[in-house]
């Protein structure tokens, strides 16, 4: 770079500072630096130092500061009359930079870090400076030596010196004091010292970032899980990708390791996989590969030693041979350290650190992780439900087994087929096996294979039937008929086939002993049998006849239907529940949702009175989704909750998921966002667990991100959102644009706009061929807003000139076309306010004006479009305002206009308006504030800060106009008019403002 002119290594510095932190900043300012040091500039030259300084200590490669520091220290000591005051306090800022650099450097001698410590200490004395930084320093160089007695009277120091400028930021002190309470064993004092900087009253640069990933162990340790889980997610969000954060993201790391969400962690390893190696920064190598040691010991304990990990220099690794080189170099560092501080101190935290194990089983976090590929188990600990199990099986015989098993069957539990299993795995050991017993177990595979839809089913039945009938066990045998019926119409079996089965299992019913038991209740299952397959088998055979199915039989099944329920409702109440679960759903298919709603209930009551509360869950689930669609939501939210409470034997985790993602809906629309956000995330996790990541799971997490948003918790919604993106861009357009814009206004609040604009033009780019062009119309203005936000100008433009031109297609959004004129008016000032640039901006006022009046005259009443007539006249006068302001200069830049004026600044136009049209203008604006002001007139109190607004501004025109009297009459007649107001009418804030206002005018 010596060929580079001056001017080019000014613009270079000025990108530089802009580069987004990293390696590729720090070498182009290391280029900058030289080239500034060849030019023979000695301001250039310290101003490039200061900026590679910066650049390093923002990077991974932080030590590397020490270097330029002492070459900008030299250039202070040969001549410190050369560096301004602002210079000089980044020189002294830096030195608390050095001291954590060279504590943080193993070959760094430790009477090198203590000499630098003496030299920060008697210069800022020297300086003037509070002694609070360097005590500081210091009591991290004496904790790392082990010298424990020094570091808490530099700590007291540390607290009692005086703040000033050039003391850290309350954030950043709060986050080393809360970490010094952590190595105390403090947990509960750490998070109370990091409040403010968790609850977002104290910020920087890098905080909360750090914090939030320094709390997660302290939250976990305390059982905290769900602040844990919450500051995972903002927090990894902060710190991904940030070259100055890698032990934050190591913190991260290991914090998915030590709570079942070892995939999330893979995934972060990758994200992150180029710094997977020797870094700059050892201390921060140590932290960092600290964090994935963690995560890499625990993939191994589970089996995944052999599972790809991510390169090392270049060359793919395994879990397993990644962890024994990681293991190795860290170990290194940390005897470095050791060797240097005299103490094993570091490695004895780091032995402990990576051989921590796991503090919780499983915790659900929300966003969307890829499977391991094989299952594993869990440590003993857990911070959330599990699925419930089946009534566990006794320590007793295996007699008192197979009774639990026959009596979970018979109330059709859903525990019965963890129980047969069980009875399955003792039954070979068993020296005499009970014959019923293998009978029973040969019904339980069967009937496994006949919902499975095995072609050996009807074999495996018709053996069991057979083998019951020998065994003298007939009302078992009759439902092994009815059994191979269902089967037969369940595989698409020829009608008289079925009905021949169906027959059977009839006649099998009815020649029952009378004196059985179960007698009656085989009878009512075989009919309420007969009537659901009859009425399928007449649907197949109307089609068969002349193609249409009619109504599908629903008038005769209903009433076949109704008579069962009148037959039985006293005697099986568990199969009425069922028949009145299809009477709901034939109310539903012919348009009666409230009478579906009411069966639905019934049954479920009925399940529950049998004492089969399983039984009355999807029912209850289904009651719930259509009161949701009736906009009962009350309703909908206790039909979901009964659905949960009778959800406790369920043991099928999708569910799990289905109930919960019911109640989160209902919770959701009532404004529970706090609850709606407890069943989203449990609903995720049991979809997650059944398999069904990309389903329910996908729905799960974007109800979940609905609820972080209505919480105010923006950073965990998009985070949420954004891992489900692929599952629910594969859902129909419409929830495409929904996410997409949803996600769009998530990262606008979160202050992206680049990205947010992004998601809005993929969501318009859906809407295109739509029918109704107001969809596109809508995000393209959405679009062009954030990339206004964003200073993307051009792109901006375009986008609101396109959505005006899809909102004039429709010719019924006046307001919205309105607001796009008047954004492009406020564009076309942004980079000049040329009289060109004036000029059109007026014009889209004016546009923006004359739309507003001729919408006010075909709806004369509307306030909204009133309203915005009068902040188009306020704008417009601002602009005009902007017009006067840009040229006529103040007399701080009397000086610059003076060079406009004689031509000798060919860079910037002269000025174009005459002091006739400055006061013309001015005259102009005071007529539209006072326009803007009787139309908030008109519209009542609630718009009295609006037109307070435009009467202030008139007034203080009137006196750049040298009349201030008329100004401050204009406010003393809107004070009289809001003193005649009524008492409770008037807001606290008008009459002192305005007084004080007239006051200013006055004076």
């Amino acid at each position: 770079m010596t060929s580079v002119t001056r001017e080019d290594i000014v613009r270079g510095l000025a990108e530089n500072r802009e580069a987004p932190n990293g390696s590729a900043r720090n070498t182009h300012a290391e280029a900058l630096a030289g080239a500034a040091e060849a030019s023979g500039d000695p301001v250039l030259f310290r101003e490039a130092l200061d900026n590679l300084i910066n650049a390093y200590v923002f990077s991974s490669e932080s030590p590397k500061i020490l270097v330029p520091f002492a070459r900008l220290l030299q250039e202070y000591d040969k001549d410190p009359s050369a560096f301004s005051e602002g210079d000089a306090h980044s020189l002294f800022w830096q030195f608390k930079w050095v001291a954590t650099a060279i504590s943080d450097s193993p070959d760094v001698p430790l009477e090198s870090a203590t000499g630098w410590l003496e030299e920060m200490e008697r210069r800022y004395r020297t300086a003037g400076y509070s002694e609070r930084p360097v005590r500081e320093a210091e009591l991290w160089l004496a904790h790392a030596i082990g010298e424990d007695e020094r570091a808490e009277r530099a700590f007291e120091r540390w607290q009692a010196a005086d703040h000033d400028t050039m003391s850290d930021c309350r954030a950043c002190e709060r986050g080393g004091q809360g970490q010094y309470a952590v190595l105390h064993g403090d947990d509960a004092e750490a998070l109370d010292i990091w409040k403010p900087v968790l609850e977002g009253d104290l910020t920087c640069a890098e905080e909360p970032h750090r914090v939030l990933a320094t709390s997660l162990l302290p939250l976990l340790r305390l059982g905290r899980t769900d602040e844990a889980r919450s500051h995972h997610v903002r927090g990894y969000r902060l710190a991904r990708g940030n070259d100055s954060l890698l032990p934050a993201v190591g913190r991260h790391i290991e914090f998915c390791a030590l709570t079942g969400n070892e995939s999330r962690g893979l995934e972060i390893l990758a994200e992150h996989a180029p710094y997977v190696g020797p870094l700059a920064n050892v201390d921060d190598q140590l932290a960092f590969h600290g964090g994935l040691l963690v995560l890499l010991r625990r993939l191994e304990q589970l089996g995944h030693g052999t599972l790809p990990a991510v390169p090392y220099e270049g060359i793919p690794r395994t879990v397993s041979e990644l962890h024994g080189i990681l293991y190795a170099e860290a170990l290194d560092i940390a005897r470095r350290f050791d060797a240097r501080n005299g103490t094993s101190r570091v490695s004895d935290r780091f032995l402990a650190r990576v051989t921590r194990e796991p503090l919780v089983d499983a915790l659900p976090l929300g966003v969307r992780g890829a499977a391991l590929p094989q299952a594993v188990p869990g440590p003993a600990a857990s911070a959330e439900p599990t699925a419930p199990a089946a009534p566990a099986a006794p320590a007793a015989g295996f007699d008192e087994l197979v009774e639990r098993a026959r009596n979970a069957r018979d109330l059709g539990h859903p525990g019965a087929d963890a129980l047969w299993g069980e009875v399955a795995l003792r039954l070979d050991a068993h020296p005499a096996p009970d014959p019923l017993a293998v009978a029973d177990l040969a019904d339980h595979r069967a009937l496994a294979a006949a919902r499975s839809g095995a072609e050996e089913a009807p074999e495996l039945l018709t053996a069991v039937r057979d083998e019951y009938r020998a065994l003298g066990r007939a009302e078992r045998a009759a439902l092994a008929e009815l059994r191979l019926a269902s089967f037969a119409a369940q595989s698409g079996a020829a009608p008289a086939r079925i009905r021949e089965l169906l027959g059977a299992a009839v006649r099998a019913a009815e020649a029952l002993d009378p004196a059985e038991p179960l007698r009656a209740r085989r009878i009512a299952h075989a009919e309420l049998s007969v009537i659901r397959v009859e009425s399928y088998l007449r649907s197949v055979e109307a089609e068969a006849t002349d193609g249409h199915d009619h109504d599908h039989g629903r008038g005769d099944l209903a009433a076949e239907l109704t008579s069962f329920v009148a037959a039985y409702e006293d005697t099986a109440a568990d199969l009425v529940a069922e028949a009145e679960e299809m009477l709901a759903r034939i109310a539903l298919s012919q348009g009666d949702p409230d009478r579906s709603v009411a069966l639905l209930a019934g049954a479920a009551a009925r399940a529950v009175t049998a004492g089969r509360p399983w039984q009355a869950v999807d029912l209850l689930v289904l009651s719930a989704g259509l009161l949701m669609s009736l906009e009962r939501t009350e309703e909908a939210e206790r039909a979901a909750r009964a659905g949960l409470e009778h959800a406790a034997e369920v043991t099928d985790l999708q569910m799990h998921g289905v109930v919960r993602l019911a109640l989160a809906n209902a919770l959701l629309v009532n404004g529970e966002a706090a609850e709606t956000a407890e069943h989203a995330l449990a609903a995720s996790h049991w979809f997650d667990q059944a398999g069904l990541t990309a389903d329910g799971g996908a729905q799960a997490r974007l109800l979940l991100a609905r609820a972080y948003a209505q919480d105010g918790r923006a950073a965990e919604a998009a985070e949420v959102l954004q891992s489900a993106l692929p599952d629910l861009l594969v859902h129909g357009d419409q929830q495409v644009v929904f996410v997409r814009e949803f996600l769009g206004d998530l990262l606008r609040r979160l202050h992206e706009p680049r990205s947010a604009a992004e998601q809005y033009l993929l969501a318009a780019e859906v809407t295109k061929d739509w029918e109704d062009p107001r969809p596109q119309a809508s995000l393209a203005q959405l679009a062009a807003d954030t990339l206004s936000d964003a200073g993307l100008a051009m792109e901006a433009i375009a986008a609101y000139e396109r959505s005006l031109e899809l909102h004039r297609l429709t010719g019924d959004t006046p307001v919205a076309e309105v607001r796009i004129l008047r954004s492009l008016a406020w564009l076309g000032l942004r980079e000049k306010v040329t009289a060109e640039a004036v000029a059109g901006a007026r014009g889209r006022m004016a546009e923006a004006g004359a739309l507003l009046e001729a919408a006010s005259a075909a709806d004369p009443g509307s306030p909204e479009l009133r309203s915005e007539l009068a902040q188009t006249w306020h704008q417009l006068a601002q602009v005009l305002d902007r017009h006067v302001t840009a040229n006529v200069p103040s007399s701080e830049d009397w000086e610059d206009w003076e060079e406009r004026e004689n031509g000798e600044d060919e860079g910037n136009e002269a000025p174009a308006l005459s002091d006739a049209e400055v006061d013309a203008l001015r005259l102009e604006e005071i007529e539209l504030w006072n326009r803007a002001a009787r139309i908030y007139a008109e519209l009542g109190p609630d718009h009295l800060r609006d037109r307070f607004q435009c009467l202030n501004n008139a007034a203080w025109t009137e006196q750049e106009r040298g009349d201030a009297e008329a100004g401050a009459l204009r406010i003393s007649a809107l004070v009289d008019e809001v003193r005649a107001l009524p008492e409770g009418e008037v807001p606290d804030w008008v009459l002192p403002n305005a007084e004080r206002l007239i006051g200013q005018l006055r004076a």
